[in-house]
């Protein structure tokens, strides 16, 4: 008598989300270039921000950089899945740009601050939220400084944002310490957090 046999494509593992999130001066920007190098399969949504580039920065790689007048004109025409007005600038992302990416098949990272975070939860609950940190305060307050594009006041302004993203960190999934100069530490351990979602009975159901 002829059996019918299980399908084992019910394990096969969906697409996962994925938000990298942190202070500003984490570090994020590094730490997903080398993860995106180490890992061929992941999709990189890109980010809209009215601020302008910074020096190397190359517009739709780093952010797609709009106007002020551009970035809410997106908004009035419900072009993003978020969006908020942190640090005197507009920074959202692209409805479009998520979809399609999850559409192809591959993991999906994006980079947001912990508003755009708490924003993806709310759509996405199975998303995986990173909150990625440098190894101490001071450690921080040193990177900000020697980027050279905060006044006092900017940094005034940046330290009490911090303070309020803090109270939110029960909303991630994980913390990675990014210490500097060993970013390759920081991306060994989001690899890790993939692979174990991948490997998970429970996966996310994103797809």
């Amino acid at each position: 008598m002829e059996q019918s046999l299980p399908s084992l494509d019910l394990l096969k593992p969906c697409s996962i989300l994925m938000v990298i999130s942190g202070p500003s001066g984490a570090g994020k920007d590094s730490v997903i270039q080398d993860l995106i190098k180490a890992q061929p399969n992941l999709h990189f949504v890109v980010t809209a921000t009215s601020r302008a580039p910074r020096e190397g920065e190359v517009d739709g790689v780093d952010y797609i950089f709009t106007t002020k007048e551009e970035f809410e004109q997106m908004i009035k025409n419900d072009e993003l899945i978020e969006y908020a007005w942190v640090y005197q600038q507009y920074k959202g992302v692209p409805k479009k740009h998520v979809l399609d990416a999850l559409a192809s098949g591959k993991d999906v990272i994006m980079r947001l601050d912990v508003q755009g975070a708490e924003k993806v939860r709310s759509l996405f609950p199975e998303a995986i939220l990173i909150f990625l940190t440098p190894a101490s305060t001071q450690e921080w307050l040193q990177r900000l400084r020697h980027r050279g594009t905060d006044s006092e006041k900017d940094l005034t302004i940046r330290i009490e944002t911090v303070k309020e993203e803090l109270t939110k960190i029960d909303l991630f999934d994980y913390i990675v310490i990014n210490a500097e100069p060993d970013v390759a530490k920081a991306v060994q351990d989001i690899q890790t957090i993939i692979r174990a979602e991948h490997l998970s009975v429970h996966p996310r159901k994103i797809c």
